[in-house]
């Protein structure tokens, strides 16, 4: 209904704003994480939002950044995990945090969510680990690639630099924030991503 509003800050508490868009004040719920990147009232912000419906309520969620309300959608998607839950993960784990934890099946990390318990995570994982990919958890998108088109050698390459660290005994989740962390360029091949991302992993 609404794909996002973009005012002043009128008003900042311990999980929602008050969002001034033409005169009008919106109460919108926001994890800790997103309030923390709120400057201060008077700061004009664009919040992409999600209207839950209830019975006896309608409450705007807000995020600010796309991917993150994208990945809000996919959480209430999970058996057990409401808009309440969706925002408790998201407020003590980012979106790329989320995505390693997934993607390495630890249920142990995401389980420190308040209110998500140990078999709500591994449903969570089990849910959602064909729904996110290393791509996506790289961050990275090429000039000119299409959704459809065929993977990129740089992602190809770090895909098998991940695969080579997790052979030498680092835990996916380590292998991952390591070879996101390393830069590189087209011309990147898994050595140099390899080479780099050792000297990363040390600093987890």
């Amino acid at each position: 209904m609404i794909g996002y509003l973009k005012g002043e800050v009128a008003g900042i508490y311990e999980e929602q704003i008050v969002l001034e868009v033409s005169n009008i004040g919106y109460n919108i719920k926001m994890s800790a994480s997103t309030i923390d990147c709120i400057r201060g009232l008077g700061e004009e912000i664009k919040v992409y939002t999600y209207l839950a419906v209830r019975e006896d309520a309608m409450q705007l969620y807000g995020f600010l950044t796309k991917d993150d309300l994208d990945f809000f959608k996919l959480l209430i998607q999970v058996n057990g995990i409401g808009p309440k839950g969706a925002l408790g993960i998201l407020s003590v784990m980012t979106t790329d945090d989320l995505r390693f934890s997934i993607l390495s099946a630890d249920a142990k990390t995401i389980s420190k969510a308040p209110g998500i318990g140990a078999k709500t995570a591994q449903r969570l994982i089990i849910d959602l680990k064909d729904k996110v990919s290393l791509e996506d958890a790289f961050e990275e998108r090429l000039a000119g690639k299409g959704r459809g088109g065929s993977q990129n050698p740089v992602s190809d390459a770090k895909n098998e630099a991940v695969e080579a660290l997790t052979a030498l005994g680092y835990s996916a989740t380590d292998a991952l924030r390591a070879v996101k962390s390393v830069e590189t360029t087209e011309d990147a091949d898994v050595e140099l991503i390899l080479k780099q991302a050792l000297k990363n992993i040390n600093h987890f």
